[in-house]
């Protein structure tokens, strides 16, 4: 085999064919799009976002900080990219997303060891293989990859949030603020207890698309719909995406009893997410419910929440500690389809699947970071979970091999973990010569 495959063009797929590609791989990357399309794409461009167009915090002190730090010192194309298309989002890195979709293709397509092809992996493909197909596997490639590693796969269902037009806001009632006055980029929609306890009462009671088995449906806990939420208990929502903790409305000098938060989706600030509003609601039920949020009774929705199905693979129960079937070495799985959730976690674990596929083929050993650091702790956790209880994660401090005798401060010993984090990912670089050997500048 003179070549090494990558299915799937997504944040994942475009990273394991950069880091092998970058180290003198030749590469086919094959992604369905557009000759088949998703429940949820819009584009035929590689890496296209299609939930949110946050990649959260970049403060160093928080696990998606310290998660982007250590993929800098990856190369990593996700963050190059979010770089070149990043709009204001106070310390978190957003970016327009068609602006990131497209320098993402760009980096991908230049590069003269990559040949894109456009066509729907059905089955695995023979030879060295990284599969990263995301949740929206196509059924065939999702029978092949189950007759591959054995039927103990699990599903769940994820939500996606509106978007709205600048230009329908009524900001007369909308105002710009961050919480804590740390920044202005984020609009927000005051309510009273009054008409927040209509709006619950509201979303209680609102149509939502039926799904096969609907309530055994194992929702993943970071990204619920607001629905599922409100049915927990009245409070819920105003203690979690309705929190108005740190913003005071301008027009009261006061704090209201909750708030819905609009984060941009675009560069010129035309399009805005409402925070936390993944939903399931029948598009007429968006419509009724969504604009009884003040500031929002005109607005003119520009995408509509909807709901898709993601499947992803039980890592502890099928593979092996760098991702690879335990009977095809050199076939290895990354992105959202190993049970990483997140956009990042996503990417990085491409990068790792690239980097170590490359190691095979050297008959060199797979190398994963140490558990002190970010990736490795993520990497810890898909590997060492309860098979039985296993669920999609995301990077946080949590799975990090904890500190002995460090700060008691929850800040000072954030930073303390940062720093032995970085410290120790350096040290992984360089004692297994990690660093790739560049053929293109991009």
């Amino acid at each position: 085999m003179s070549h090494v495959t990558v299915a799937g063009g997504g944040l994942a797929g475009c990273e394991a064919a950069l880091a092998l590609a970058d180290r003198g791989r030749d590469v086919v990357l094959l992604e369905m799009r557009p000759e088949k399309g998703t429940p949820a794409h819009q584009t035929a461009d590689l890496g296209e976002l299609v939930c949110t167009n946050s990649f959260k915090s970049e403060i160093p002190t928080t696990a998606h900080g310290q998660l982007k730090r250590e993929m800098r010192c990856l190369d990593s194309a996700l963050l190059a990219s979010a770089d070149e298309s990043r709009v204001p989002a106070g310390s978190a890195l957003a970016v327009d997303r068609r602006l990131f979709s497209q320098a993402l293709t760009r980096r991908v397509e230049a590069h003269p060891a990559i040949r894109v092809v456009r066509e729907e992996t059905r089955t695995i493909p023979s030879g060295p293989t990284v599969i990263a197909t995301g949740p929206l596997t196509s059924s065939a490639l999702a029978e092949s990859i189950a007759n591959e590693l054995g039927r103990d796969g699990l599903a769940f269902y994820d939500a996606i949030a509106p978007i709205v037009h600048a230009e329908s806001l009524d900001r007369g009632i909308v105002f710009e603020a961050g919480r804590y006055k740390q920044d202005a980029d984020y609009l927000n929609c005051p309510l009273t207890g009054r008409e927040y306890r209509t709006f619950i009462d509201a979303l209680r009671e609102a149509d939502v698309y039926a799904g096969h088995d609907w309530e055994r449906v194992p929702y993943f806990e970071g990204c619920l719909p607001i629905e599922v939420m409100a049915a927990r208990g009245a409070d819920t929502l105003r203690f979690g995406p309705m929190r108005p903790v740190g913003l005071c409305d301008p027009r009261t000098g006061a704090r209201p009893y909750a708030v819905v938060q609009l984060r941009r989706e675009d560069r010129a600030g035309q399009m805005w997410n409402l925070v936390g509003f993944q939903t399931r609601l029948r598009t007429g039920e968006q419509r009724r419910v969504f604009t009884m949020i003040p500031g929002l009774e005109q607005a003119e929705f520009l995408r509509w929440g909807s709901i898709h199905r993601n499947t992803y693979l039980n890592f502890p129960a099928c593979l092996t500690e760098y991702g690879s079937s335990s009977k095809r070495p050199d076939l290895l799985f990354a992105g959202q389809l190993t049970g990483v959730e997140g956009y990042t976690e996503s990417a990085v674990s491409g990068i790792m699947a690239g980097i170590n596929l490359d190691r095979l083929l050297k008959g060199r050993c797979p190398a994963v970071p140490p558990p002190e650091t970010m990736v490795g702790a993520l990497f810890r956790y898909l590997r060492q979970a309860d098979p039985a209880r296993f669920q999609p994660m995301n990077s946080n401090w949590g799975l990090v091999e904890p500190l002995v005798g460090g700060p008691r401060k929850k800040l000072e010993r954030r930073a303390a973990l940062a720093d032995r984090a970085s410290r120790y990912f350096e040290n992984w670089i360089a004692e297994h010569e990690i660093m790739p050997r560049r053929l293109v500048a991009t």
